[in-house]
C-alpha cells in the first residue's frame, strides 16, 4: 500500500516521537510498539522485534481491520489487536502509543485495584480533558495476558468506563492515544511524569 503525502507526514511525526521515546528508555530490548491510522480500514504500526531507538521507515508495516498483514512476508507487533481495538472504540483516535518505562511497569504491579487515582497534580492538564489538577482521574489497569485478542476484548467491554486517554497492563506497561502522533505523546509524556511523581510518593510515605 503507498502511502500518500500526508499519511507519509504522519508517519514521519511517529518516527521522530518514538526517537524520543527510545531516548528516554521507554522501550527497552525492542519492547512496545506504536501505530497510526492510514484510514478507516489501514493503520501503519511497527514491525516485531523492531529496535525503537533505531526506527525507519523500513521497520512499519501496514495491517487492515483484522490485524492481517497487507504484506503477507511481515509481522506486526504481537500487539497490533489492541491497537486496532483501539481505533475501532474510537473514531477520533489517530495514533496509539505503548511504551514498556520502569515506572508504569512496577507502578502497574503495586496498584492492586483496577485503577490507579492521581489527584492534586498540575500535570493532569496535560490529559485531554482536564482543566485543573483538584479532581481525582482514573487510570485504568488490566491484568496481563499473552492472548491480545482476549485483552482487546476486556477493553472493548470496559470501554465507557475508561475516562482517561490512557490504560495500564499489569507489569507490561504504559498504551496512550491521541487525535494526532503530537497529542498522543503529548499524554504519553504527561502520564510518565505523573506515574514517576506518584511512584515517588508512595516511597516517600513508607513508614
Amino acid at each position: 500500500m503507498k502511502l500518500n503525502a500526508q499519511q507519509r507526514q504522519n508517519a514521519q511525526q511517529l518516527i521522530s516521537a518514538i526517537d524520543f521515546i527510545g531516548q528516554k528508555d521507554w522501550c527497552p530490548a525492542t519492547g512496545g510498539n506504536f501505530s497510526i491510522r492510514l484510514d478507516d480500514q489501514h493503520r501503519l504500526v511497527t514491525q516485531s522485534g523492531r529496535d525503537k531507538r533505531a526506527i525507519t521507515m523500513a521497520d512499519f508495516m501496514v495491517i487492515n481491520q483484522a490485524t492481517q498483514a497487507i504484506n503477507a512476508a511481515q509481522t506486526p507487533s504481537a500487539e497490533a489487536a489492541l491497537h486496532n481495538a483501539l481505533y475501532q472504540l474510537d473514531p477520533s483516535i489517530q495514533c496509539v502509543l505503548h511504551t514498556h518505562s520502569v515506572n508504569s511497569t512496577v507502578l502497574s504491579r503495586s496498584i492492586k485495584t483496577e485503577q490507579l487515582t492521581l489527584q492534586g497534580y498540575e500535570m493532569q492538564k496535560a490529559l485531554s480533558g482536564n482543566s485543573s489538577h483538584e479532581p481525582s482521574i482514573q487510570i485504568a489497569i488490566f491484568d496481563n495476558t499473552q492472548d491480545i485478542d482476549a485483552l482487546a476484548e476486556q477493553v472493548k467491554s470496559q470501554w465507557q468506563k475508561i475516562s482517561q486517554p490512557g490504560l495500564l497492563v499489569r507489569g507490561h506497561g504504559l498504551y496512550t492515544w491521541g487525535t494526532s502522533v503530537a497529542q498522543a505523546k503529548r499524554h504519553l509524556e504527561g502520564l510518565e511524569f505523573l506515574f514517576a511523581c506518584y511512584w515517588q510518593e508512595m516511597l516517600l510515605n513508607q513508614p
